[in-house]
């Protein structure tokens, strides 16, 4: 399927959010994660699934103000 990942297009196998973090590389750092425009808690990525044209942000916090 393809999901639209910071604004470009990505073709993932990977059928919830934390699987595909994890195959695009993802995985070992605090990340920020969001679907659709509604923000995605860490603990609930794995139960929160993924379809073919969602739009996914996963951003990491920066020091600074």
């Amino acid at each position: 399927m393809t999901i639209i990942l910071n604004g470009a297009p990505v073709q993932i196998s990977s059928t919830s959010l934390a699987d595909a973090m994890t195959a695009l590389g993802y995985s070992g750092r605090l990340y920020a994660t969001a679907v659709n425009g509604e923000f995605v808690r860490a603990t609930a990525r794995q139960m929160t699934p993924l379809k073919d044209g969602d739009k996914v942000e996963i951003v990491s916090p920066r020091a600074g103000g």
